[in-house]
């Protein structure tokens, strides 16, 4: 998909040179303001009705318009008003807004946009406007030209173009979700490799479950996962190409091995593997070899996550007797604890911005939390009977968890929670869902 600048209604070419002016309306992210945003959201009209292989573009319009306003619902921060129940504006209107409409409707700001196609196979462009209703001001603009088969990802594009402006946060709508699709009784469950938007649509099976999957991970350029899978007493590292469907085995080993985590730039694995009654981490070049041990201490050392330089890594041992967060330099040298609070600390993830590590509090039951690379300043922001496994969204904002409910039947989902710990939200799969994992935003 690539971003263009809107030239294809001649009309309204003057008006799309001009710069929009500035305005004050924001959305604030700290939870201190608890009233959501009311932004209306309306169909957007086609110029034409054309039919595409996705749908006509009538049909696109709406469906464009539904995504954005459960992308701006989901982040917590939003009160979408529309499409359901709302009138599509006209095509003039889409750049000249009947302000006065949207006031009536108590709209604080207003996603107004089109769909056109020349037709057949070609590709669609999607325009996206943002205005403030009550100083009746433009704020931005963008389009997206895009094959008819990815009107999704204009939607979350257009999505994120919003947040973005309104939040003065970077984006993260437009990105994956790799996870664990979990089927079958509980002692005897068929874990299967999945990917999904972040919405949790375009759902895919990668592996068939004839041997179980664990703890994927996006590689930073999205082309790949790594995760490991079992069959028998052989454990195999994996990369899966995601474009060509194929995977390559990095490394073999008939020892417990679990968590690869890529380095930044994508050529560095971690893993952890049990030897001789300790459980330590290593490192291998992502095209396979020798791998390198990390740490050797007596106990379970597990979890690496690298640091966004790449300097550091972050991961929990139970060498003081119980799991702690260490961080460690990325040689494996100057090997820290940084947590100190009651309980056990486990799955520890470093964030995208390299402000917070993200980790799963166990002291009674199972909670996510976030605390300053130092150690300090911990908060938990959730509340669930089993809540583990954070990861990142690509702007740092948002974390994804899976949550197993309770009871020997107890069912694993996939849940997001941000930073204020107020905006909690379910992500539907198809069947079962374990070990998210957030990859960066698409390009």
């Amino acid at each position: 998909m690539k971003t263009v600048a809107l030239r294809l209604l001649p009309a309204l070419a003057a008006l799309w040179l001009a710069a929009p002016a500035s305005a004050q309306l924001s959305v604030d992210v700290t939870g201190q303001i608890q009233t959501d945003l009311r932004i209306a959201v309306p169909p957007m009209p086609a110029q034409q009705s054309v039919d595409t292989p996705a749908g006509s573009t009538d049909l696109l319009g709406q469906k464009i318009a539904e995504v954005i306003a459960a992308d701006l619902k989901g982040s917590g921060l939003f009160a979408p008003l529309g499409p359901a129940g709302v009138q599509a504006p006209t095509v003039p209107e889409v750049t000249n807004p009947v302000f006065a409409r949207w006031a009536g409707m108590n709209a604080e700001a207003l996603v107004q946009g089109f769909v056109r196609s020349g037709g057949g196979d070609s590709q669609i462009t999607v325009g996206c406007y943002l205005y403030d209703v009550a100083l009746k001001q433009e704020l931005t603009r963008q389009g997206y030209v895009v094959a008819p088969r990815d009107w999704r990802r204009a939607a979350h594009r257009c999505a994120d173009l919003i947040y973005s402006r309104l939040t003065g946060e970077s984006p993260f709508f437009d990105s994956r979700i790799a996870y664990i699709a979990e089927t079958g009784p509980k002692d005897n469950r068929v874990k299967r490799l999945a990917i999904m938007d972040s919405d949790g649509a375009n759902h895919r099976f990668i592996t068939n479950g004839q041997s179980l999957a664990l703890t994927p991970r996006w590689s930073p350029d999205y082309k790949s996962i790594a995760y490991v899978s079992y069959v028998g007493k052989t454990v195999r590292i994996y990369i899966y190409s995601v474009d060509k469907g194929s995977q390559t085995a990095i490394f073999e080993t008939t020892n417990a091995t679990f968590a690869p985590r890529w380095s930044p730039d994508g050529r560095t694995l971690l893993f952890s593997m049990a030897s001789g009654g300790n459980t330590d981490i290593y490192k291998i070049p992502a095209t396979g070899g020798r791998p390198t041990r990390l740490t050797n201490t007596p106990g379970i050392n597990v979890g690496g996550s690298f640091s966004p330089d790449g300097s550091r890594i972050v991961f929990e041992s139970d060498r003081s007797g119980g799991q702690q967060i260490y961080v460690m330099s990325a040689d494996g040298s100057g090997q820290k604890r940084i947590s100190f609070g009651g309980g056990r600390y486990a799955t520890p993830e470093w964030s995208p911005r390299g402000d917070l590590i993200a980790f799963t509090k166990i002291a009674g039951n199972f909670r996510i939390g976030v605390m300053s690379p130092a150690g300090g300043e911990e908060r938990l922001l959730t509340n669930g009977w089993q809540d583990e496994s954070p990861t990142w969204s690509p702007n740092g904002r948002v974390l994804q968890f899976f949550r197993t409910s309770e009871g020997r039947g107890g069912k694993s989902s996939i849940w997001q929670v941000d930073l204020t710990g107020v905006n909690e939200r379910h992500i539907v799969t198809p069947v079962d869902g374990s070990d998210p994992s957030w990859g960066p935003l698409l390009q």
